[in-house]
């Protein structure tokens, strides 16, 4: 088995979405590439990247690949398109490798009957809130200008009573301005078993909200707060937070399986409804085009993508970072943070340290004194 092999692809259903958050890193960036794509993915792409996978896992043999069905909303296709997107991709990929597929949405379509089907296909579900109350999701409305929340509230609440066996969790994209323990509480209120909070897609060129704040790592400093509600929470340890948990796998000798921290390689690709081999949406914040390789399902491998230049960036490693960012005591906890925040438009390149530099080393650093306070007090009992 190979370790050096593409383990993520997130495939889009839909190239389009039914909400319009204010901070969207897809439809308000400077990459509009989204605009000439197909609204939804055609069966031929579907069975073309099917074969793809399929090839890269038989070259390579990893034990288990993840497939992310995303968008745009994906649900605006119904569930019976991403039904048919993940059993392609079941059939196809060779026996010995686990896939396991989630569906990332802002929960508003998700109704009784198409959560059900995805729940008997075997797909989990995500959902995208700001937080687990109306106020917290102001910002996430629909091309009206209508609330999101209450729909996608209904979609949390059924998931949890209904289908926790489909239950993937929340993302959360941190804003400064909240309320920590208030966002956090009101997530936790909702049942996931997984939650993840999320840094702005911003760089060097673009302002991150709440650096106007008199604190020097706002970031930081909310996650500090929010790492030790979850650390000191007596349910031991539900809802999982992965950014918590990696911080703290790495800071006990693990490796990193997020490109939000750590310097383990990106082994993740998007391919759009066109079948185009892309690198995360991430990226589109930076100019137009950056996520592009030139590359497709149609004429090319997976193997071709993961030598492709633009994604052997990607996977560096300390290699990759620039001469501030190796000489940084925390680099192999923070792995440099997201490679699109760290592109400058003045230079052109990504070689920079994360816009949220400074916040990662805030959370790093809080996170390893609170769990050498615990090592110490568990060491001391054993004497």
């Amino acid at each position: 088995m190979s370790s050096d092999c593409l383990r993520q692809f997130v495939l889009k259903v839909h190239s389009r979405c039914n909400l319009d958050c204010t901070y969207c890193y897809i439809y308000r960036s400077p990459d509009t590439s989204w605009r000439d794509r197909p609204h939804h993915v055609g069966e031929h792409t579907m069975r073309q990247t099917a074969r793809r996978i399929a090839e890269h896992v038989a070259t390579h043999r990893p034990r288990s690949v993840r497939v992310d069905l995303h968008g745009g909303e994906p649900l605006l296709t119904g569930p019976e398109p991403l039904v048919a997107y993940a059993d392609t991709v079941r059939r196809a990929v060779p026996d010995g490798t686990d896939v396991t597929v989630t569906v990332q949405t802002n929960g508003t379509l998700l109704t009784r009957p198409a959560l059900d089907r995805l729940a008997d296909a075997g797909i989990r579900i995500g959902i995208s809130l700001d937080g687990g109350t109306a106020a917290l999701n102001a910002r996430r409305v629909d091309h009206a200008g209508r609330p999101s929340w209450p729909a996608a509230r209904r979609a949390a609440r059924m998931l949890a009573a209904r289908r926790p066996d489909a239950y993937g969790g929340l993302l959360c994209t941190v804003d400064p301005a909240t309320d920590p323990a208030e966002v956090y509480s009101s997530l936790r209120a909702l049942a996931p078993p997984a939650l993840d909070f999320l840094l702005p897609h911003v760089h060097w060129g673009s302002r991150p909200p709440g650096r106007h704040r008199p604190a020097p790592t706002p970031y930081g400093d909310w996650l500090a707060e929010a790492f030790d509600l979850w650390w000191d929470d007596g349910t031991r340890g539900l809802p999982r937070v992965r950014l918590f948990t990696e911080i703290a796998a790495l800071l006990l000798g693990g490796s990193s399986r997020t490109d939000a921290v750590g310097l383990s390689p990106i082994a993740a690709v998007v391919v759009e409804t066109d079948g185009t081999i892309e690198r995360l949406d991430s990226l589109k914040t930076a100019y137009p085009h950056a996520p592009a390789t030139g590359l497709d399902v149609h004429r090319n491998s997976f193997d071709e993508a993961l030598g492709h230049p633009r994604i052997a960036a990607l996977r560096a490693g300390l290699g990759g970072l620039g001469e501030d960012c190796r000489a940084c005591p925390v680099v192999r906890i923070c792995g440099g943070g997201n490679y699109a925040h760290r592109y400058s438009r003045r230079t052109g390149h990504f070689r920079h340290p994360s816009v949220h530099c400074a916040d990662l080393e805030r959370i790093i650093r809080h996170a390893a004194a609170r769990i050498g306070e615990q090592l110490s007090v568990s060491s001391r009992s054993l004497v």
